[in-house]
């Protein structure tokens, strides 16, 4: 089992921008996903991005082109930039492991607690 520990939140206003840090336990030695998912008041959990262990990267329409996923190994940390933020990123943000590549919350387990982001003026 890993261990996720999710920061960078905060609060920031339109148009602005936010790094969240994923601190993995390990990253495990065979082939392996971890996801960026959000959360936000009332609505269900969603697919944010995901990086695999050779390179992989996918993003969920609604994010392309101003979330970037990269990735740290000696830092064991896999990190989220979100540009252009809106009010409709508002959300807890978390982090988890996966075995398959997608962004089907199904796939994945092993649950950080998030970190909360909110966008407002």
């Amino acid at each position: 089992q890993l261990q996720f520990v999710e920061s960078g939140g905060g609060l920031v206003q339109p148009g602005g921008s936010l790094r969240l840090s994923c601190l993995v336990s390990r990253f495990p030695s065979n082939y392996y996903v971890i996801g960026w998912f959000r959360q936000a008041t009332g609505k269900e959990r969603e697919g944010v991005s995901c990086i695999s262990s050779t390179g992989g990267i996918l993003y969920a329409d609604s994010v392309k082109g101003r979330f970037t996923i990269s990735r740290d190994n000696a830092k064991k940390t896999v990190y989220l930039q979100m540009n252009s933020l809106n009010p409709d990123d508002t959300a807890v943000y978390y982090c988890a492991v996966a075995s398959q590549f997608g962004l089907s919350e199904s796939l994945y387990r092993d649950w950080g607690q998030g970190t909360q982001v909110t966008v407002s003026s």
